[in-house]
């Protein structure tokens, strides 16, 4: 049951009194006693309490606390514990803790039961993920909850408590004997311990590691601790003799050393044996020492005293001094028999050489987690990974010697700010109604989660919950929300959502999003502009019948859109659909004519239609060839064809010339006429024109402005655009190709165009 503001008011009384209006935490005579009236105060909410997990609640806040204090944590830091589960049983937590305790406490409070809501949330997404996959959790998302768990914690205090909780709460599973749920288990193995092994607080991650590795594989934890033969305390106790033998030894010959015990617990050993495929007896580094000195001399006179006390193993030494691993990692390595006869691996460095391996990028943590650099299968964490590495030692370090220093609640806040602030405010970490973690940039809206969610969602999007409350759509989010999004069934965004001083958007992708759809309605409504006005063309001419896709392919277009969008544009003159519409003229049946014709062998100088003079034959049937389309004043050429009568080609036109050279007999000599057309309307004569040019708006219509320019028909276009490169061919109607060249020229000068010739 839940406890009111005024229910504990009598029990905070005393400590608001002590605390006083002004600054909460000044009154108070110790840390100490800070934490001895954090426990009274929470001693009587918590009495006969059960967490889900079925812990008692007193009994895991005093464990939590414990651990704190083995890891050095400040009293201050240790009655917060207290607090924050207390907090589960008032109303008005915040309230209640920020009179009695100052805002520092508060926050910390707010942070820490808003922090276990959502990992709760997270863990019973990546379960019923895991259920309907029958799989473990993805890299990708676990990885997601590391960073959502750093990112959402700002005052690292709620890191360290998270991590104290979570190993008390493996501790209760382990002395209880109940099962420990699985996914529990394996969030605590692929979460909790990597997260407590990059903030470098060792005795938590290998703990954590051991209890969760007994959990989900238990035969394996059995079969490890068979293989040592001895138990923890034994190995532990045989690595400090070790390490007090070999530190008096130095001390004896002049070398300041400090030497460390490292005994390598049971899941490290199973990953190694696993990863390398070895043996136990290989596994060297079951007990290790590392020794740190001052100097690099001292580094090889403490391996001549290392060597003198015990046997050494040959093939086991590295010196990464004198060649330094790939990523700057320098340290000695040597492998020796112990007074127990048992293989123990010594590393030597220097302080500056144990600093760049615990903080920088050959940190410990790093290469055992690199994925195939390592041999934990574990895949390192990217750009995350290079913040952590970057600001783990100035954040830890401040971090204790903060809460040691905290004298008030105010300077605590101040300092929690600072140790906090900074580090990951470029993201954020919200949450669907069904639990799955979205990651967004910093100060995103409910409009960026919904285009992150599925872009149609995001154009249909018109209202937002967050924590089951109604917000504008320009709200900025913060990490742990839980957000709803309202959408109607049809429906696009609003331009107001690309106003930068409406605060609509924050996500580069949104915005780029919301834009496609502006420019996909801008092309629809031109398509539809430019299929009115053919459409009414079509209806003048009476030409209704004619199928669209068909008149655009007559044109060059690849459909009918490409044709309206360029007619919207007012890139392409309707004349030209005009001029495809016109009926032909008949022509005379050209196997009668040409009969007619050769029997009479006439010979003239007048001129036929299509303004070619064929010698010896009047008025003869003549065509001008597709292929090289000839125009005056050309060299020609004349073949009589089967049926179409002679057929005109440019003398240099290589159809031509493999005619000529398999019937020869067929080819006849012609030249222009002297009177093609009239002084009215001189004949013209249909060529093509090649143009290579970097594609972009309004291309086409520059380049037709110049054919208009001079006076020349444009009769037909065929456009390819492929790379920002188009290639287009124009069909235009001169009266002499010699003039052509010029016009060429000045198509030529169009911006974006290579080249433009005749083909």
């Amino acid at each position: 049951m839940k406890t009111s503001l005024a229910d504990v008011a009598a029990q905070a009384a005393p400590i608001v009194q002590l605390a006083g209006d002004a600054s909460p935490g000044q009154a108070l005579a110790t840390e100490e006693a800070m934490l001895a009236k954090a426990r009274a105060f929470a001693e009587p909410l918590l009495t006969g309490q059960r967490f889900g997990t079925g812990e008692d609640a007193l009994h895991h806040a005093d464990g939590v606390a414990a651990i704190l204090k083995n890891i050095g944590a400040a009293p201050s830091m240790r009655a917060a514990a207290y607090l924050v589960y207390a907090a589960e049983y008032l109303n008005k937590p915040e309230e209640v803790v920020a009179k009695a305790y100052g805002e520092s406490y508060a926050s910390l409070v707010a942070h820490t039961r808003k922090l276990v809501q959502i990992q709760r949330s997270a863990r019973d997404a990546l379960a019923d993920e895991a259920a309907e996959r029958d799989t473990q959790m993805s890299a990708e998302q676990l990885e997601r909850v590391r960073k959502m768990l750093l990112a959402f914690s700002r005052d690292l205090r709620v890191v360290l408590m998270r991590l104290a909780s979570r190993l008390q709460t493996l501790r209760y599973y382990a002395v209880s004997k109940h099962p420990c749920p699985g996914v529990l288990a394996r969030e605590s193995l692929q979460v909790f311990a990597p997260l407590a092994n990059r903030l470098g607080i060792w005795q938590i991650k290998w703990e954590i590691e051991d209890l969760a590795f007994r959990f989900l594989q238990p035969d394996d934890y059995k079969a490890i601790a068979r293989l040592l033969d001895e138990t923890r305390v034994e190995r532990e106790k045989n690595i400090e003799q070790a390490r007090a033998k070999l530190e008096a030894e130095l001390r004896r010959v002049g070398i300041q050393a400090e030497v460390q015990g490292r005994p390598k617990h049971l899941y490290s050993i199973w990953k190694k044996m696993q990863g390398k495929s070895l043996s136990i007896e290989r596994v060297f580094d079951v007990r290790a020492l590392r020794v740190i000195v001052n100097s690099v001399a001292d580094c090889y006179a403490a391996l001549g005293r290392v060597h003198e006390l015990w046997r050494s193993l040959p093939d086991e030494f590295d010196d990464y001094i004198a060649r330094p691993k790939a990523n700057g990692y320098q340290s000695l390595h040597t492998v020796v028999l112990g007074s127990s006869g048992r293989p123990v691996e010594i590393q030597i460095r220097t302080r500056e050489m144990h600093e760049h391996a615990e903080s920088g990028v050959a940190a410990h943590w790093a290469y055992k987690e690199a994925g195939a650099r390592g041999y934990s299968g574990v895949v390192a964490a990217g750009d995350f990974e290079e913040q952590v590495a970057q600001a783990r030692k100035a954040v830890l370090r401040q971090l204790l010697a903060w809460e040691r220093d905290l004298a008030t609640a105010d300077d605590g806040k101040h300092q929690g700010r600072a140790a906090g602030e900074g580090l990951f405010d470029d993201r954020i970490y919200v949450f669907t109604p069904q639990g799955a973690i979205i990651d967004l940039p910093a100060g995103a809206t409910p409009v960026d989660f919904a285009y992150t969610l599925h872009t149609d969602l995001g154009h249909r999007c018109r209202g937002a919950k967050v924590d089951g409350a109604m917000v504008p759509l320009n709200t900025p989010l913060q990490s742990g929300q839980t957000v709803e999004v309202t959408a109607l069934k049809e429906g696009g965004p609003s331009l107001d959502w690309l106003n930068p001083e409406l605060g609509y958007l924050q996500s580069t992708r949104s915005k780029a999003k919301v834009r496609a759809w502006f420019n996909a309605l801008a092309q629809q409504q031109t398509i539809a502009r430019g299929r009115e006005a053919v459409e009414k063309l079509l209806q003048r001419e009476g030409r209704t019948a004619i199928k669209l896709e068909d008149l655009a392919n007559q044109l060059g277009f690849r459909n009918a859109d490409a044709l309206f969008e360029v007619v919207g544009k007012d890139e392409y003159s309707l004349k030209n659909i005009e001029h495809l519409l016109k009926p032909a003229e008949p022509a005379p049946d050209p196997d009668e004519a040409l009969a007619q014709k050769l029997s009479r062998g006439e010979s003239s100088s007048s001129t036929p239609k299509g303004g070619v003079l064929v010698v010896g034959v009047e008025s003869l049937l003549t065509t001008l060839a597709r292929c090289c389309k000839p125009a005056p004043p050309d060299a020609i050429g004349g073949y009589v064809t089967r049926g179409k009568g002679v057929a005109i080609h440019r003398a240099d036109c290589s159809n031509f010339r493999q005619m000529a050279g398999r019937q020869p007999e067929r080819v006849i000599a012609v030249e222009w006429g002297a009177a093609a057309g009239t002084r009215d309307k001189p004949a013209v004569y249909p060529v093509d024109v090649a143009v290579e040019a970097a594609d972009r708006q309004g291309l086409l219509r520059d380049i037709s402005e110049v054919f208009a320019k001079e006076k020349m028909n444009v009769i037909g276009v065929n456009t390819q655009t492929l790379k920002g490169t188009a290639w287009m061919t124009f069909t235009v109607e001169v009266t002499d190709s010699a003039r052509l060249a010029s016009v060429l020229g000045v198509a030529r000068q169009v911006s974006g165009v290579r080249s433009a010739r005749r083909k």
